[in-house]
């Protein structure tokens, strides 16, 4: 199913140190959706959040961010793409062919 999925990653929020080794608004923690669409009726999504390590090597400024960047940092440092996106799949599946319901309770009017 994942080949007719449409899926979207966002940043929805970073979690920053104010300072750190004397760079400003240092990025530790990083919230995130991924969000899937199949025939734009079935949705399901995934959120979380993922710990970025200290800029080792060069510190992109805070203002000067883009979103596939911290994708990126993301995407290396625990978050497994595939599957997140599978997780995202199993919930689409759920709703075009459920395994499981909860009807109402038989003493309900």
């Amino acid at each position: 199913m994942s080949d007719s999925v449409t899926y979207t990653w966002t940043v929805n929020a970073m979690d920053c140190y104010v300072q750190q080794d004397g760079n400003h608004n240092v990025v530790y923690n990083v919230h995130w959706t991924c969000a899937g669409s199949f025939l734009n009726q079935f949705n399901a999504s995934v959120y979380s959040t993922c710990q970025v390590p200290a800029p080792t090597d060069s510190f992109t400024p805070y203002a000067d961010l883009t979103q596939d960047q911290v994708l990126g940092w993301i995407w290396t440092n625990g978050v497994d793409k595939d599957a997140t996106q599978a997780s995202v799949d199993a919930q689409i599946q759920q709703q075009i062919a459920p395994t499981v319901q909860t009807p109402s309770l038989p003493w309900a009017a």
